[in-house]
């Protein structure tokens, strides 16, 4: 008895394939420049994010024009420390005073939360020992009275000390206001390089004439 075999079924007026559309075409690149952008936002907003210097006030260290790289990791692992350059949203007594909260300021970290700073005969003193610092324009041609840095705040101060909007005019930064740390200058190339922090020579710590100590840190 024969066998049953297969019956193909042929189809009726077979449709020629459309060529993709133009939209269709550009899909994938699309998908692929939307999950770049994506990427490149995460990385400014939790990781580091480039920063343009429109000032004089950290001369001699980072003159008008200077491009860097501001790095947003360190300070979820540890406090800032004297010598670091910072970047800041202004706090609210400079918003008081008419800068804008997207107006980000860049100065370097001097005294820490519980140390005393004051400016006296040309030199910043901590807990009353005047620091050593080789990296700033002239020494201040001012005077300010002893003043403890409060626990989560900061006292920071330009470079060009007597051409400076700093912590000696309006007063300390609280720490919620730091969106990360100077770490490299890729602009001008013949000055592009790591940003170090500043310390003081042989020290890891500073002491008073009480014999209190403390860890020794070091714009406009």
């Amino acid at each position: 008895m024969p066998t049953e075999q297969p019956v193909s079924t042929p189809t009726q007026n077979p449709q020629p394939a459309q060529p993709p559309t133009f939209w269709q075409s550009q899909r994938e690149n699309l998908q692929i420049l939307g999950i770049a952008l994506v990427l490149a936002l995460l990385v400014r907003v939790l990781i580091a994010e480039p920063r343009y210097i429109p000032s004089d006030s950290m001369v001699p260290t980072l003159e008008v024009g200077d491009r860097l790289v501001i790095e947003k990791i360190s300070y979820r692992l540890r406090l800032p420390l004297r010598g670091d350059i910072v970047v800041f949203d202004p706090p609210a007594q400079l918003q008081q005073l008419g800068f804008t909260s997207d107006q980000a300021f860049i100065k370097r970290v001097v005294g820490e939360p519980g140390q005393t700073v004051q400016v006296h005969n040309g030199y910043v003193l901590i807990n009353g020992i005047p620091l050593q610092e080789p990296y700033i324009a002239q020494p201040p041609a001012y005077e300010m009275e002893p003043v403890v840095v409060p626990e989560g705040e900061f006292f920071v101060m330009g470079d060009n000390r007597n051409n400076s909007n700093d912590s000696h005019v309006w007063g300390f930064l609280p720490k919620e206001n730091i969106i990360g740390r100077a770490a490299f200058r890729f602009y001008p190339l013949r000055r592009a390089g790591v940003i170090g922090a500043a310390t003081q020579p042989n020290d890891t710590s500073l002491t008073d004439a009480t014999g209190d100590s403390s860890s020794l840190l070091m714009q406009e």
